[in-house]
């Protein structure tokens, strides 16, 4: 017997693509209203609120461009990148870690903030727009 003849799972199989088509609405939506109100997309907005919960812990300003990498599901590259159009905005800033020169911290600057502050409201919006079980798929 191989795989491909191990019963089907209708069920489990269900359940992934409605999975799939939750995250598919919401991010389509994120995109497109965040883009149009605040010209942040979704993984831009990811990482404005990840900078925005760092600044929240009593610690050094900015998170290490690596940590950032693995909580914003972002290739290191794609994520560097995500950075540049980010700062080019004025809403984040690179500094050298003073401790290890080969480390690279990012942090939110005022626009950043205020940005950030603004686009909240509307993301959560979206968020229970179509992740909730009465709004799923809906975008």
């Amino acid at each position: 017997m191989t795989e491909l003849d191990t019963p089907p799972d209708p069920a489990l199989v269900a359940e992934w693509r409605a999975l799939l088509a939750r995250h598919a609405a919401a991010a389509c939506a994120l995109d497109r209203e965040l883009g149009e109100r605040y010209d942040l997309g979704m993984s831009e907005f990811e990482v404005l609120e990840r900078l925005w919960e760092d600044e929240q812990a009593p610690r050094e300003a900015g998170l290490r461009v690596q940590d950032l990498a693995c909580t914003v599901h972002l290739s290191q590259s794609a994520l560097s990148r995500l950075i540049g159009r980010l700062e080019k905005a004025g809403l984040v800033e690179r500094a050298i870690c003073q401790v290890d020169r080969r480390g690279i911290y990012v942090a939110l600057t005022e626009d950043g903030r205020t940005r950030y502050r603004e686009a909240r409201p509307l993301h959560r919006e979206i968020l229970a727009r179509t992740l909730t079980d009465g709004g799923a798929g809906r975008g």
